[in-house]
């Protein structure tokens, strides 16, 4: 243990100034979440919240969308020249990106070597199912130093619950071939695990499954969230009978009036799923494996901004750009009410560093209830993800998350783990240590 905590502590220490926040000094950086597909998949996941997105946005010559040439050139020269940093990191998504092909991202690279300065470093991210990767893949993403998100939500009968192609098979022999791939080219990966209401129940299986099969060695667990109206109906734009009372039986997505689809975790299942994988990480596992919300929540606890912007006091850095150059205020709120622009009339900074997209991010703290204001846990999730925020509080006071009691369960769980950790590491702690934190012993 005392190996790892000191591994832990490199981490920290190493990007303890990166999180800074000063609301009165925007930074120049940009996030972007790019699409240059669309929605367009070679999938069919029963749980993703993006496939319906082409019907919603309304394509109107009826072919598959993609970032044509000219538009990929302006959006790349403009998003490196509008930010003021010395790394830029593009996020290709999709949809399915890997459908473009690998001499579609050979021009991606080629047009950032053109338009980036010599003291600018560029990096790529991807996000993908896997399934299309293979040795011309492998080469490319290799030699580009590519990190790739694996979508993968664990061992097959697991995985191909929802994860089906378009005849209803599941896919996971293909991802799994892919992961080979990232493998044979040691290529930096990340693992991107659905939390569902199947998975919920499975949370060790699919950490050990992840951890000794995959070898993955970041692990990116997110829980599966929809309103049943959620094809249509945009975030904070509910109907009054979606937005129920804490505590309610309909918000069990087995419930038959539920709010939420049955594929939804449910916010018991999150929390329980969080904490036996915690567990786990802390016995065997810290400081060898990151898991984002076990690392940002000893930030948290540290009394730092939260890195992760669900968790943050404040979002909206986390645009994103469809294919057709619409930008959005956040890959989870692409609907026409959330429209920003597009590039071909307006520029990403003033998108970006807009009053309207700043008013956003903003609104993720001013709109909290009460009842979030007061909570204990405030400083670790600021009410999380305001596209979760479908229930009243007992008080009648809207924008409560539907994951609440999933969370609360999470913090109070690992609470005096994490403060021992941050004491161990010679940091200071946040929140006061009582007398039971104490008692508590690392291996």
């Amino acid at each position: 243990m005392t190996n790892n905590l000191q591994t832990m502590t490199d981490k920290l220490t190493a990007k303890k100034d990166v999180y800074t926040y000063n609301p009165h000094e925007p930074t120049k950086r940009m996030n972007i979440m790019t699409k240059p597909t669309g929605s367009t998949c070679n999938i069919d996941c029963q749980y993703c919240y993006y496939l319906s997105k082409e019907e919603l946005l309304g394509d109107k010559d009826g072919c598959k969308p993609v970032m044509k040439d000219e538009m990929l050139e302006d959006y790349i020269r403009t998003y490196i020249e509008q930010q003021n940093h010395s790394e830029i990191v593009f996020h290709w998504q999709g949809g399915e990106p890997t459908l473009l092909g690998v001499n579609y991202f050979r021009d991606v690279v080629r047009l950032q070597k053109k338009y980036a300065p010599n003291n600018v470093t560029i990096e790529n991210n991807m996000q993908t199912n896997g399934i299309l990767l293979n040795d011309e893949w492998g080469k490319f993403l290799a030699k580009n130093n590519f990190m790739v998100g694996i979508s993968i939500d664990g061992p097959e009968m697991i995985h191909n619950t929802y994860r089906v192609n378009r005849a209803g098979r599941g896919t996971f022999k293909q991802t799994f071939a892919g992961i080979k791939i990232l493998h044979k080219y040691n290529i930096n990966f990340a693992t991107l695990t659905c939390v569902n209401n199947l998975t919920g129940d499975n949370a060790l299986e699919i950490y050990r499954f992840l951890r000794d099969d995959v070898k993955s060695k970041q692990m990116q667990f997110i829980p599966i969230v929809e309103p049943k109206s959620f094809k249509t109906t945009a975030p904070q734009h509910w109907k009054n009978e979606e937005v129920i009372f804490q505590g309610m039986p309909e918000i069990d997505p087995s419930h038959p009036n539920s709010v939420v689809e049955s594929w939804c975790v449910s916010p018991s299942q999150w929390g329980k799923f969080l904490c036996t994988v915690f567990d786990e990480w802390l016995d065997n596992d810290i400081g060898q494996i990151n898991v984002p919300y076990f690392e940002a929540s000893i930030e948290a606890w540290m009394g730092r901004v939260n890195p992760l912007c669900t968790l943050a006091p404040m979002c909206g850095k986390g645009l994103a750009i469809e294919a057709n150059g619409d930008v959005f205020s956040c890959d989870h709120y692409v609907y026409p009410e959330y429209k920003l622009g597009n590039i071909k009339d307006k520029t990403l900074e003033d998108m970006q560093f807009s009053a309207g997209q700043e008013k956003f991010g903003r609104a993720k703290e001013a709109r909290l209830p009460k009842q979030c204001r007061e909570c204990e846990y405030q400083f670790a999730c600021f009410g999380e993800c305001p596209k979760n925020r479908f229930i009243k509080t007992l008080d009648g006071e809207s924008g409560l998350n539907y994951l609440c009691g999933g969370w609360k369960q999470f913090f109070s769980h690992i609470d005096q783990y994490i403060m021992m950790i941050i004491v161990s590491m010679g940091y200071n702690v946040h929140k006061k240590i009582n007398a039971d934190a104490m008692k508590i012993k690392f291996k």
